[in-house]
């Protein structure tokens, strides 16, 4: 029996969407993802802007580049593409980028704004994120500033990689967590590990 043939990048992202959106992760248009196609030159599948994630098709999805500009594909890129294209140029495993939003986190990530990072430590789910072989080692989810800025706001987030180079997400504030993997499936596992402990750290702070 033959194996199944891999999905395209539209269906794995579109059925992301529908998942997250089942799972009350986004929310209505809010948030974006891609797939990276290519480094040399940098391609990328990117949800085009207003789209339901619960709703997502192969129609919903641009090609765009570097420069964000649209290779194929129809509507407008988010205006949170420059913030992929920063994620990729600095994690050069990264091949998905996706964004969940959950009450949970949003609450955390007001808690402890003024401390720079949501900290996770001891809790046996974070072994299952990319790369991790114990649940003692800490994690962080740095926390920044929203703006309005788009451009402004990717040179923040480039700087916060280049200073915690480990890191599997970063959680803009009072917007929603953006988290990568080498795959689809190693993303979301990340953002599902992330979802579950924001869940666990409010209810106990509660």
């Amino acid at each position: 029996m033959s194996e199944n043939p891999p999905q395209s990048p539209t269906t794995e992202l579109a059925e992301t969407g529908r998942e997250f959106y089942r799972r009350g992760w986004a929310r209505g248009a809010s948030g974006n993802f891609s797939i990276l196609l290519a480094r040399k030159p940098l391609r990328l599948c990117i949800t085009a802007a207003g789209n339901e994630k619960g709703a997502l098709d192969e129609t919903n999805f641009l090609e765009i580049d570097d420069d964000a500009e649209i290779l194929q594909g129809f509507g407008r890129p988010s205006d949170e593409t420059v913030l992929h294209l920063s994620i990729y140029r600095l994690r050069p495993k990264a091949r998905c980028i996706l964004y969940s939003q959950t009450v949970w986190g949003m609450l955390l990530a007001d808690k402890y704004f003024v401390d720079g990072s949501i900290v996770m430590q001891g809790y046996e789910a974070l072994k299952g994120l990319s790369g991790r072989t114990t649940h003692d080692e800490i994690e962080r989810i740095p926390i920044v500033e929203n703006a309005q800025d788009q451009i402004a706001l990717s040179h923040v987030i480039e700087n916060v990689l280049l200073e915690n180079p480990t890191i599997h997400g970063i959680y803009i504030r009072r917007h929603g967590l953006y988290t990568w993997g080498e795959t689809v499936e190693d993303a979301r596992k990340n953002v599902d590990i992330f979802e579950f402990m924001f869940e666990v750290l409010g209810r106990g702070t509660r």
